[in-house]
């Protein structure tokens, strides 16, 4: 073997190299790689950590958001659409993390109206009043009768 073919082996090998090293780079965007990254690590976890915080008692809104999101993503990459499906898990992760952060501060939970309140002195309001209410005859009519 010549060096010149020792070099162009060597080219070719250094040429094989960095051409896997480029596939394995461009492969790291691809839909199912970023989907089990963006919605099976993040939303996962967000959305684990926002239960922790008990997200679904202090910030009902962003949880359900949350959640509803993780499952739509779900749904669309069973449909192989793993862009929309990244997407949704992006979406998920943000509320969870809106969840958590509101569950875990007092001052941002939502007011509940009835603490304070004193009941009511009946617990069922009456439907109809007991006695129908009698015709005055001091009432003018609603319309002039014919």
């Amino acid at each position: 073997m010549t060096a010149a073919e020792s070099k162009a082996g060597d080219m070719m090998l250094g040429m094989r190299r960095w051409l896997l090293a480029l596939c394995m780079v461009g492969s790291a965007g691809c839909g199912p790689i970023a989907y089990v990254h963006g919605v099976t690590v993040n939303a996962d976890n967000a959305i684990a950590s926002a239960r922790a915080a008990h997200a679904d008692k202090y910030s009902p809104y962003y949880w359900t958001r949350a959640t509803q999101y993780l499952h739509m993503a779900r749904e669309v990459a069973a449909h192989a659409d793993f862009q929309g499906a990244t997407r949704f898990g992006r979406l998920a992760t943000e509320a969870a993390k809106q969840a958590e952060e509101e569950a875990s501060d007092p001052a941002k939970r939502p007011v509940n109206p009835t603490d304070g309140v004193a009941p009511a002195k009946d617990a069922i309001a009456p439907v109809k009043d007991a006695e129908p209410a009698k015709a005055s005859k001091d009432l003018a009519p609603a319309k002039d009768s014919p």
